[in-house]
């Protein structure tokens, strides 16, 4: 019997606004579900049990020919998101499309490994800073990391603060071969986005990074909340 995937949204195609793949096309497919519980989480309609009845379970051809619908059957880069979409069975769905020229991009914090995570693109591992909240299993990062070792992977981290800067560096360091792109938070997630907030956390970030000498990290802003806000479905 074929899986279904619990799919909180599929839209595109838009820009991927972070990260390594900043600026590329993307449809993207944002599955339901996590098993974190972040503090400033920007996608709770995607993680949290009371969104449960809007999350519309898919089979992977199901999510595959939207992707096609959406991108009129021309191959672009497709981003799996959630929530983590590393608890949802998405081995079938990234063979079906490659099989037709597809990409797939996957974002996760790393508590889960999955087999197919070997036969992703771009891995975009996203380890939680202590501002979430949330704690650290670097066991399971460790086999994130191994589950992808002949793919694209990178590391990514939200940074609100010194403390959040500290836990980059030193995970950084854990992963000596994996490029690293640092963010600085969107502190407003469930209202009107804070751009001047951003932008002056922006330019700290810079200004540390530069003066810590990191010159390994690349620093990016999120583009797309930039362009369009807090907006779901951009």
């Amino acid at each position: 019997m074929t899986d279904t995937i619990r799919i909180s949204e599929i839209f595109g195609p838009t820009i991927q606004g972070e990260g390594a793949l900043i600026g590329q096309p993307t449809v993207f497919v944002r599955t339901g579900g996590c098993d974190y519980r972040c503090s400033w989480c920007d996608t709770m309609h995607a993680v949290d049990s009371r969104f449960r009845d809007e999350w519309q379970p898919m089979t992977a051809a199901e999510i595959f020919s939207r992707v096609q619908e959406l991108s009129g059957s021309r191959p672009i880069m497709v981003s799996l998101s959630g929530g983590n979409p590393a608890i949802q069975p998405l081995g079938e769905l990234i063979t079906l499309g490659k099989s037709q020229g597809y990409q797939f991009a996957l974002e996760t914090q790393g508590s889960i490994a999955q087999d197919w995570f070997a036969d992703l693109d771009v891995l975009t591992l996203s380890p939680k800073p202590p501002s979430s909240g949330m704690a650290t299993d670097f066991v399971k990062l460790d086999e994130c990391v191994a589950a992808a070792a002949a793919v694209r992977t990178v590391l990514k981290f939200v940074v609100f603060d010194d403390a959040d800067y500290d836990y980059a560096k030193m995970v950084a360091t854990r992963y000596p071969h994996l490029l690293v792109y640092l963010q600085p938070g969107n502190h407003a997630v469930m209202g009107e986005a804070d751009i001047d907030g951003i932008m002056a956390r922006m330019r700290w970030l810079v200004d540390k990074t530069i003066a810590d000498g990191w010159f390994t990290a690349t620093v990016l802003p999120q583009l797309h909340v930039l362009i369009w806000g807090n907006k779901r479905g951009v």
